[in-house]
């Protein structure tokens, strides 16, 4: 039976996979059910997290194109290496270069429970490692280093259901407002110097009135901030609680920063 494929934002797993115990005809159905769903989908491997179950099963197709039934599969051996252009149903129409090993040799056992091992190479030793990853609940996002893994995450498109995901991104669009808030305040701030070499009183007068209407603006940012951050934090439902904090943290610092900042303004141009 065809099968639902796993796609990112829906989680893969937070732990490893299940090693079969039982070799009965649940997992031949399994097994099966994997192998519709690679011919449905034109795929070279497919672990069975890719669709949900959390037993340690992986089927491939091997150089002639023939189903290769991996149970329980070890890693064991490796030699070389070789970097590949890899893509995944997980993230849809991405891709990403990541090093892999270009040799491998494994141990596992076929549908009847017998011990068997396998030595491969090339795209077929790839093919295999893709694999094996999900059954750590991974994938090749793992591989990459964290440099390459932030611009990957925040190259992600974040739609509108990513509320059901477990995953809190690193970036926001409401960090976009805090920029402004905070290239205000230095604007200000350089205002209140540069008013340290102004004598004449209409130009201190001046500063003194772009203080104020900047210390508006960056109150209404702040309130803008506050309930956008709130509308766009409901998004992740899995990183809630840290986001209340986050927000909460943020806007009390800048609120922190603006007092400390209009009360110096006050002290030195207000014409009062």
């Amino acid at each position: 039976m065809i099968q639902q494929l796993i796609q990112y934002p829906t989680p893969l797993s937070l732990k490893y996979a299940t090693d079969v115990r039982s070799f009965d005809d649940d997992l031949f159905a399994l097994i099966d059910d994997l192998k519709d769903t690679m011919n449905e989908n034109n795929l070279d491997g497919l672990s069975a997290f890719q669709i949900g179950n959390y037993y340690n099963v992986v089927v491939v197709k091997d150089e002639n194109g023939e189903f290769l039934e991996l149970i329980n599969p070890r890693l064991i051996a490796h030699k070389g290496r070789v970097t590949t252009v890899e893509s995944t149903t997980y993230y849809p129409g991405r891709t990403a270069e990541i090093e892999r090993y270009e040799e491998v040799s494994i141990v596992y056992q076929d549908r009847f429970g017998k011990d068997q091992s396998l030595k491969t190479t090339g795209n077929l030793a790839i093919v295999i490692q893709r694999k094996i990853d999900y059954t750590f609940g991974a994938t090749f996002i793992q591989k990459m280093s964290p440099e390459v893994r932030d611009r990957f995450e925040s190259g992600l498109d974040f739609g509108a259901d990513v509320g059901i995901a477990d995953y809190c991104p690193t970036e926001f669009q409401r960090d976009k407002i805090l920029k402004v808030i905070r290239f205000t305040m230095i604007a200000m701030l350089l205002a209140l110097l540069g008013s340290f070499f102004v004598d004449d009183a209409q130009q201190r007068e001046m500063l003194w009135e772009y203080e104020l209407y900047g210390s508006y603006g960056v109150l209404f940012l702040d309130i803008v901030y506050f309930f956008y951050a709130q509308y766009e934090g409901k998004k992740y439902v899995s990183c809630t609680s840290c986001q209340i904090g986050n927000i909460i943290g943020t806007l009390f610092i800048a609120l922190i920063q603006l007092t400390i900042l209009m009360s110096a303004v006050y002290f030195f141009l207000s014409p009062a």
